[in-house]
Parts: C-alpha cells; sequence; structure tokens
C-alpha cells in the first residue's frame, strides 16, 4: 500500500528582508540592485512535516516568524530558501480583512472571498444563510465593510472560511479581537472540522487553548525552531524562558507540607507567606472564617506564578468557632469569569 505524503511539507525553508536605511535605498535599489541595507531573516532553516488530520500550534514571542511561516503555507509570501509543498485547500485567517474589498458590503465580499478560496459560487449560494447566521452581523451584511468594528468583521472572515470545510485551516490569533461567546462558537467549529479530517495550523499566545486544541506544537525563537513535539513540553519550555526573560521569579520559602502545626509562629508564618489574607484576623467575635491562604508550588515553594502543567497545593487556614461539619470549598476561574476547575473537602472525603 502506498503511503499518503504530508499535507505540508517544508525543507530548509528561509525567508529573508532586506531593511533599507531610507525610501531612497529601496528605491536605488529597485533601479540598480545596489543600495545600503541589511538583511532580516524572519525564518530560517526550518523543516517542517505536517500530516493529514493533525492540529499543530505554532508558538514563541511577538516576531519570532511565526506569522511568516503561516504566510508561506498559504502562499501569500514567497520563500528566499528551500522548499515547501502543500497538498490540499487552504483557509487562512491570517489578518482582519485579508481577502476583503473595503468598498463592497459584507454580502458581496462573501463571494469575493468565496472566489479566492476557490468555493464555486453555485455552493456559496447554497450556503449564504448558513454563513450569515453564523457570522451574527444581522442587517450589516448590505453594508459596507469598512463601517464595520473589528469584532464584525472577523465574525464574518471566519465564517466563509469554515463555510465549506478545508483540507487546511489556517489562524493566526484573528479570534482575539471577538467577544468571548463568539470565541467559543468558534473553537466549536474549529473541534467539528477538525473531526472531519481538517488539518489545523494554529497561531496564538493564549497556552490553554493551544494546549486543549493541538496535539503538537511548533515553538519558534527569533526564525528558527527550537523545539517540535508534545504541547505540554513545549509550551514549559516557552513559558519557562518567557518568564526568565521578564524576571518573573518565586520567593523561596521553608515548606509546610508536612503535618499541620498550629502553634503561634507557624499560624504567623502562614500570614507572612499568604496570597490572601483576611481583613478581620483579630475579631475574636467572628464566627466560622477563612483567615488566610497559601499557594504552594510543587516544590512546597509560596508561588504567585507558576508554569502550566505544574501541580498546585492550596492551604487554606480557618478559624472554627461551630461544632457542625465545616468544609472547605476551592473555585478557579480564568480571566473570562469562566469556572476552569472546582472541588472541595466534602467532595474530596476529607475530614
Amino acid at each position: 500500500m502506498s503511503v499518503r505524503p504530508p499535507i505540508v511539507e517544508a525543507v530548509g525553508l528561509g525567508k529573508c528582508y532586506r531593511l533599507y536605511e531610507s525610501n531612497g535605498q529601496r528605491l536605488i535599489h529597485a533601479l540598480t540592485g545596489r543600495s545600503r541595507s541589511r538583511e532580516h531573516w524572519a525564518l530560517r532553516d526550518l523543516d517542517l512535516r505536517v500530516e493529514r488530520g493533525e492540529a499543530v500550534g505554532i508558538i514563541g514571542r511577538n516576531g519570532s516568524g511565526k506569522s511568516t511561516l503561516l504566510e508561506l503555507i498559504a502562499g501569500t509570501l514567497m520563500r528566499t530558501t528551500g522548499s515547501i509543498a502543500v497538498r490540499g485547500r487552504v483557509s487562512a485567517l491570517l489578518e482582519l480583512g485579508s481577502g476583503f474589498n473595503q468598498e463592497y458590503t459584507g454580502r458581496e465580499n462573501v463571494f469575493l472571498n468565496g472566489a479566492i478560496l476557490g468555493v464555486p459560487r453555485r455552493e456559496l449560494e447554497r450556503r449564504y444563510d448558513e454563513i450569515v447566521d453564523f457570522a451574527e452581523i444581522g442587517e450589516y451584511i448590505d453594508q459596507p465593510v469598512k463601517e464595520y468594528s473589528s469584532g464584525m468583521l472577523v465574525r464574518l472572515a471566519f465564517a466563509v472560511q469554515v463555510a465549506v470545510v478545508p483540507d487546511i485551516l489556517i489562524v493566526d490569533e484573528a479570534l482575539s479581537v471577538g467577544d468571548i461567546f463568539f470565541q467559543q462558537k468558534c473553537f466549536k467549529r474549529i473541534r467539528e472540522i477538525r473531526g472531519q479530517g481538517t488539518t489545523i495550523l494554529f497561531v496564538s499566545h493564549d497556552m490553554g487553548v493551544v494546549r486543549d486544541l493541538c496535539e503538537r506544537v511548533v515553538y519558534l525563537r527569533q526564525g528558527d525552531v527550537i523545539f517540535q513535539g508534545e504541547p505540554h513540553a513545549g509550551i514549559r519550555l516557552y513559558l519557562g524562558e518567557d518568564r526568565t526573560v521578564k524576571g518573573i521569579e518565586t520567593k523561596t520559602h521553608p515548606s509546610l507540607t508536612q503535618e499541620p502545626d498550629f502553634s503561634h509562629a507557624a499560624i504567623e508564618e502562614y500570614r507572612q507567606r499568604a496570597l490572601w489574607t483576611s481583613t478581620d484576623w483579630n475579631d475574636s467575635t467572628a464566627r466560622t472564617r477563612i483567615l488566610c491562604v497559601v499557594v504552594e508550588d510543587e516544590h512546597g515553594q509560596s508561588a504567585q506564578s507558576v508554569q502550566m502543567g505544574e501541580k498546585l497545593k492550596f492551604n487554606v487556614l480557618y478559624q472554627v468557632t461551630e461544632t457542625s461539619p465545616v468544609h472547605v470549598s476551592i473555585v478557579l476561574k480564568n480571566r473570562y469569569d469562566q469556572i476552569v476547575n472546582c472541588t472541595s473537602t466534602y467532595t474530596l472525603g476529607m475530614d
């Protein structure tokens, strides 16, 4: 049996830009081929193999070459060195308004963008109502897109890109401008088309989404590939280096993870290490209450910042003045106020 080739295959891929001292030097180079300039390699000597149906996250700091790589795959940039083969129809959401005519209405841009993607007009006409319903822009569909907000623009662009299931879907951080509800709708759709065999290439600075959506990551730094492989390992490497750059440190304290010590000195140490402390610590008339919360990393050190994939321990110091059973609950939320996880001493069967 013949083995199907990868849907994306790059060997020694590189992209170099010339940086000029002035527009005059740029003109001289265009006319004569000579000028004062220097080379900037946005991507250098990259080898990449993406199998059909695979979801790959491209991570790295700004300027690392992520968007350049996606544009080379999408065919909107020409390579400087190496080779790249893309075997399938590509839908790319690279930047707001790409492929849209700002003077055309939303309706006209649906058919324009569809034609650019190679989708037959008859197919677009059949799916037009579905596209408009997904975009949720209502009567604005007949207004020029130059009057759209960034959120409306990305809604319509994404709706067109996924109207017909592509072989490859490229998403480059564009969804970050939408509201949280539309983002959730988009990610649901991405998972649906991935289940139908679409290959996903995804760029985001939200490592939680990358971890949940992708089965492999490619970590780029200043145009070079630092890591290719399992998401957790790549994300931890990226976040670890990012923390070093930003100078985020975790203070080291003696561990209090052994048997609880309720001496005055131990309680005072809890208080000093606390991420949160009650304002009525010394109010002896209060009923059962939480006094402070200490968060520790997997090494027993107080921590306010931890890397993805690390274990956390929550130490909750509370005072009991009741005879009825008391239980402690912990609820973790993300920045959108959505519950990520919750647990309690009751559900864990703890005294």
